[in-house]
């Protein structure tokens, strides 16, 4: 039998992935009970509308379109930011929409993606060793021995900064900024410049649709709802200690919501049946997901989805694939497989950004966009094959204009990559590139090929 869960169990299992050498252990107790008086970041209600959503998504109605930084930071926060990432989103979610003829669930990482996790505990450089980096929500940056100490004050910095990052998000969705002709304008001006012109028969099909609703009456002011869009928030539940602290019961239906956004996920270096991250996240009732990578096999996969979706539920668990464009055709079909042959309700999503990371030859860790397409490629093959709905992918992107994975339409180059090479952590695609890969997928979508239903 389970051991009774509560949102402190999580404390009894191993813990990997958390740093342990706070230097003040009664400075942080304080801040974690800091942070369980402070109020919802999101609320129970939210993470279920999400919960339905997503069932859409893994019966074959729908798409889920995840995406936005790699890690938040303090220093990049502000309006711009928020709003361009938010625009990218809708952007993409648009083109989806129109070539799918499904909506698309639009999940921002954003609001709490501040911790990552890492290969090794310790960086050199130089012949000099400091614990690593692990986002700033825990320590520094700068490669020196005061930034890399983990200070618990970044915690309630972290949450502050995701509480009006929110607010930010609620009134761009809300306020008139979402308007479905805006959105087109901004698409409409990617597709008439030289990098997007290759998709602009698209983009002029949805004009005339637009021009079309307008014409018949539908426009923003007779149908408000086209000018409001439903966002939800998601980041990797890495530190335990703040997810538990933020975890709240609901008093309607007596279930345990983590407050801290929308949607949790587990990464591939988490995601131990025994461990820490699996018992906190089997507990809590907002939609989850998990990293699968290439390591993984059946009989690591099936234990999980029983752990952290034993009654089945439709919605609740997405499957996000980290493989590589190289391995995605060898590793993916065996777990698909196996999944459905187990009649496991699962989202099959994939993140076509981990396993495509190498360094080039100037130093830069950086992505080619030709691996990350051809890793979006394979999974929408390896899923028909298998008789799957290919449910959706999962990006590391940012509305700015960096330059940090390579190609694309602006065929970003070696030499280009420290012209504005600004990510914290891993590289993400730039506002072009990632409406570029969007105008891919919709091809494959407009072609039919992912409007299958969910095999019975």
């Amino acid at each position: 039998m389970k051991t009774r869960w509560t949102p402190e169990s999580w404390r009894n299992k191993p813990v990997v992935q958390m740093p342990t050498d706070y230097p003040d252990a009664h400075a942080l107790s304080l801040v974690e009970d800091e942070l369980r008086a402070l109020p919802p970041l999101v609320f129970a209600g939210e993470a279920r509308r999400l919960t339905e959503r997503l069932a859409d998504v893994e019966a074959g109605k729908a798409f889920l379109l995840q995406g936005g930084d790699c890690a938040e930071s303090f220093k990049e926060f502000s309006t711009d930011n928020i709003r361009d990432t938010f625009r990218l989103l809708l952007q993409m979610a648009v083109v989806l929409t129109f070539a799918g003829r499904k909506p698309v669930v639009k999940v921002g990482r954003i609001a709490g993606q501040f911790a990552k996790p890492r290969s090794s505990a310790v960086e050199e450089i130089d012949g000099v060793e400091l614990p690593s980096y692990r986002g700033d929500i825990i320590n520094g940056m700068g490669f020196t021995p005061d930034e890399r100490v983990p200070d618990p004050q970044r915690l309630l910095k972290a949450y502050n900064q995701s509480a009006s990052t929110l607010n930010l998000l609620r009134a761009f969705a809300g306020g008139g900024y979402a308007d479905l002709y805006n959105i087109h304008r901004w698409t409409q001006g990617f597709a008439d410049g030289g990098i997007g012109a290759q998709y602009r028969e698209l983009a002029d099909k949805i004009a005339e649709a637009l021009a079309f609703m307008e014409a018949v009456g539908v426009t923003p002011e007779t149908h408000p709802d086209l000018s409001r869009v439903e966002v939800f928030t998601s980041h990797e539940a890495l530190l335990l200690n703040v997810e538990s602290a933020l975890t709240r019961l609901d008093g309607g239906s007596g279930e345990w919501f983590d407050t801290s956004a929308h949607m949790l996920w587990i990464g591939e270096r988490t995601r131990q049946l025994d461990g820490a991250h699996v018992e906190f996240m089997r507990g809590i009732r907002n939609p989850i997901g998990v990293k699968c990578g290439p390591t993984m096999e059946p009989d690591d996969l099936l234990p999980l989805i029983d752990a952290l979706n034993p009654d089945n539920t439709p919605g609740r668990l997405t499957l996000i694939g980290r493989f590589g464009h190289d391995k995605v055709h060898d590793r993916l079909p065996r777990l698909m497989k196996a999944v459905k042959a187990h009649g496991k309700r699962v989202i099959w999503s994939i993140d076509p950004m981990h396993g495509n990371t190498l360094k080039a030859s100037n130093g830069y860790k950086t992505r080619p966009f030709d691996r990350i397409l051809g890793e979006v490629k394979g999974f929408i093959e390896v899923a028909e094959h298998e008789g799957v709905h290919p449910g959706g992918v999962h990006l590391e992107m940012t509305g700015q204009n960096v330059t940090e994975c390579l190609g694309g339409a602006q065929a970003v180059s070696e030499d280009d990559l420290s012209s504005r090479y600004h990510t914290h952590c891993d590289p993400r695609l730039n506002a072009d590139q990632a409406l570029e890969l969007a105008f891919l997928v919709a091809e494959r979508l407009k072609s039919g090929r992912l409007n299958q239903s969910r095999a019975a």
